[in-house]
């Protein structure tokens, strides 16, 4: 697309007002008139005929997969750059975050190169089919601003940062099986093998019928049982749609669910996956957490964002009816009040009476500030009030949970995940489930 520049639009205006004034004066000053537009034309056509050239190929380089919250850079190559400082404009989708416009800059090969940092905000296959430059023609009389094709693809997943640093591997192999080995060997609840009994050794733990056909004394050792079914259960419903730190609560909740599931894994036990919003939507049936652990980053990852009102009711009788046997639940759920609440408490409540649940609930940093900082203003002071009213009431929720039995989880988005698999290894150690 070609467009008259502002430099061409201001000698026309211009060249119009001497066309007028020689107008207005007569006599041989109307002559001025008649040389003005051809002359403006041909500085047209001049520039036109020794700026106009065939637009440049533009090509784009960029990451396959972005962690959800992180940065990736873009690269960007103009071939030929027609000019140097040639500005683009891009328009980013809903699930990316960038710059709206970039200037290329001019090497010494003639290609003109930028490099943009973008943010990750929502999970999906991401495209950018297209951007528009933008450069003056060599008089400055015109500007060119074709649009180029890039066909960037860049798919938002969720976070395994936690699982590929290793932090969670060592955590549960050292606490489950390294220091504490010794005592969940002895107090568990799975049979290990037998051993001779020794002084000092607990007298329960003899087997008195395979030491009289021994004829000496033999003691059971047992473990902690292994092969629990955990079950991730995701509120999806409108509420968790809302941002804080930065990203929706969906996302923090998936991200923790992940790591969660990674330690079950190496802890042994089998993964489940629940999800649900105004109905249920998915269930996959616990299976072993290292075999099942891709079709979880791959169920979680295409998890839509609903608009719609999440059904616990609907939601928790769904579940109770799919799980055959005893369960660690792991609730990712989300309220405003108490009086909202209400239905979600009975719920966990009731699937409390048969599994141990697990409820996280993600605490928002900036009503933190609110409650906390100093008053300075009427305004300032109703939003203080707001957020104190709003910390009260959720503190009074997580009180009646943890009151039914609950195991409640409330962090911040950035210590939810450490906060949830510290308490799924004690959990597990202390074999609650």
């Amino acid at each position: 697309m070609i467009r008259p520049s502002g430099r061409a639009l201001l000698l026309a205006a211009g060249a119009l007002v001497a066309s007028a004034l020689a107008v207005g004066l007569g006599g041989e000053a109307r002559d001025v008139a008649l040389i003005v537009w051809p002359v403006l034309a041909a500085a047209l056509l001049v520039d036109w005929l020794v700026s106009a050239r065939r637009p440049p190929a533009v090509a784009g380089r960029a990451p396959d997969q972005v962690f959800t919250g992180d940065q990736a850079e873009i690269f960007l190559s103009l071939t030929p750059a027609p000019a140097p400082g040639v500005q683009c404009r891009l328009d980013w989708p809903e699930g990316l975050d960038g710059p709206a416009e970039g200037v290329f800059g001019l090497g010494a090969d003639g290609i003109g190169r930028l490099r943009l940092s973008v943010r990750a905000r929502r999970r999906g296959l991401w495209r950018v089919p297209r951007l528009w430059l933008l450069w003056p023609s060599r008089l400055g009389l015109f500007e060119f601003a074709p649009s180029a094709p890039i066909d960037l693809e860049i798919a938002v997943v969720p976070n395994l940062r936690l699982v590929h640093s290793g932090i969670i591997d060592v955590s549960v192999r050292s606490q489950l099986f390294g220091a504490k080995e010794n005592m969940v060997k002895g107090e568990g609840s799975e049979f290990h093998q037998l051993r001779d009994f020794v002084s000092g050794m607990d007298a329960r733990s003899i087997d008195w019928k395979r030491s009289a056909r021994h004829r000496s004394l033999v003691a059971k050792e047992m473990r902690a049982e292994r092969n629990h079914h955990v079950v991730i259960a995701l509120d999806n419903g409108y509420l968790m749609r809302e941002e804080i730190a930065g990203l929706p609560k969906i996302d923090h909740a998936v991200n923790a669910a992940l790591a969660t599931a990674w330690a079950a894994a190496v802890g042994g036990d089998l993964v489940g996956l629940f999800a649900y919003d105004h109905r249920p939507r998915h269930f996959d049936p616990p299976e072993p957490g290292r075999r099942v652990f891709p079709k979880l980053r791959r169920r979680t990852a295409d998890l839509d964002y609903s608009s719609r009102e999440s059904n616990h009711t609907l939601a928790m009788v769904h579940l109770l009816g799919r799980l055959q046997r005893r369960s660690l639940v792991v609730v990712f759920s989300d309220f405003v009040d108490t009086t909202g609440a209400e239905l979600l408490v009975e719920n966990v409540r009731t699937l409390g009476q048969r599994h141990v649940v697990v409820f996280v609930a993600l605490r928002d940093p900036a009503v933190e500030v609110l409650a906390t900082e100093p008053v300075g203003s009427l305004n300032a002071a109703a939003l203080a009030l707001s957020a104190t009213d709003f910390r009260r009431d959720r503190r009074i929720v997580l009180e009646r949970l943890s009151r039914l039995g609950v195991v409640v989880v409330d962090a911040e988005p950035a210590q939810v995940s450490a906060r949830l698999v510290s308490t799924y290894i004690d959990l597990k150690a202390r074999e609650v489930v």
